[in-house]
């Protein structure tokens, strides 16, 4: 059974940074990309970065380019978010995912980012 669970989430005061966490479990981490997206209320899901099944590549929305860095742990089957000089804007639920994505694949349970002063 494929299973995300992302961690890390929090209160942080404008330029602030957090660092998030996906655990992923259930599949074959190493031949899937990566990706972590954030849903900000009344808005639609977008991605925000990914990064390949190498670990070679990565790509970011132009949003939280040069602020935002990915990363993945091989030996721990875990992908990262390194989120630096964090803006109100960034405030959303963060998720991570596998792609390609099966449609039909559950998300998890997301971590909360909230950006204020």
């Amino acid at each position: 059974q494929v299973k995300l669970v992302e961690s890390g989430g929090g209160l942080v005061h404008p330029g602030g940074s957090l660092g998030l966490s996906c655990a992923a479990s259930g599949f074959t981490f190493s031949i899937y990309t990566m990706r972590w997206y954030r849903q900000a209320p009344g808005k639609e899901r977008e991605l925000v970065a990914s990064i390949s099944s190498a670990g070679t590549s990565t790509n970011y929305a132009d949003s939280v380019k040069g602020r935002f860095t990915i990363s993945r742990d091989f030996a721990k089957s875990t992908v990262y978010l390194e989120m630096n000089s964090l803006k109100p804007e960034d405030t959303a639920v963060y998720y991570c995912g596998r792609s390609p994505r099966p449609p039909n694949e559950n998300w998890g349970q997301g971590t909360q980012v909230t950006v204020s002063s």
